[in-house]
């Protein structure tokens, strides 16, 4: 595989022709070297426009749905970011180079491990890792930006309360076949909005089977 041909047809094919167009995104999406975060078995697949699967039961997003997610977010080097589901760490590498600082958070040790390796292997240091349920954190830390990378069956309001003014979080919310990409946004008021972004599937978030509902 010609690997820099694959990661520009990743970039062309897959991000730019679904709206990626940030050009920060884009860049960060180019230098932090998603074949290195990809499982051995399936380093082939990693442009793929396909989900990848990881341990538990978990699988990384396509290159489509995180290059949207990054976009959406409209992160500033100043903000400080908290992603519920650490993955593979690719997600939370480019997190780490569009923010100034990055929470994440995973249920599995085994991830939060793998991660550690590869952010130390490339000279990430604005990541702190926790191995904890996400859904059980403790309200009182706030961010600029919380991203869910597990989708949810409904949007419950322990997210909300994790959001500074002027916040905003994405979240999948729904159940196969068809889920929703949601934006959900806290002005300075504390009055939420809710944009839908577009239709997907992502693999549930562990323990997200009976939220609390979401009042916006």
């Amino acid at each position: 595989m010609n690997v820099e041909a694959a990661r520009a047809q990743m970039l062309g094919q897959q991000l730019r022709a679904w709206n990626v167009l940030d050009q920060r995104v884009l860049d960060v999406v180019r230098q932090v070297r998603r074949e290195r975060f990809v499982p051995e078995a399936y380093r082939d697949l990693a442009f793929a426009d396909s989900e990848i699967p990881l341990a538990h039961g978990q699988r990384m997003m396509t290159p489509s749905v995180e290059g949207r997610l990054l976009q959406a977010l409209d992160l500033d080097p100043a903000d400080t970011v908290l992603e519920l589901g650490t993955g593979s760490g690719f997600v939370t590498a480019c997190l780490a180079a569009l923010a100034g600082r990055v929470v994440s958070v995973d249920i599995f040790p085994e991830f939060t491990a793998r991660a550690a390796g590869k952010l130390q292997r490339d000279n990430i240091r604005n990541v702190e890792l926790r191995t904890a349920d996400g859904l059980a954190l403790d309200a009182d830390e706030q961010f600029d930006a919380v991203v869910v990378t597990g989708s949810v069956p409904e949007l419950d309001d322990r997210f909300a309360g994790l959001l500074r003014p002027g916040g905003r979080l994405f979240v999948v919310v729904g159940r196969e076949p068809v889920m929703d990409a949601l934006l959900i946004t806290v002005n300075r008021d504390g009055e939420f909005s809710r944009e839908s972004l577009f239709e997907t599937v992502v693999a549930p978030l562990v323990n997200a089977e009976r939220p609390e509902p979401f009042v916006l």
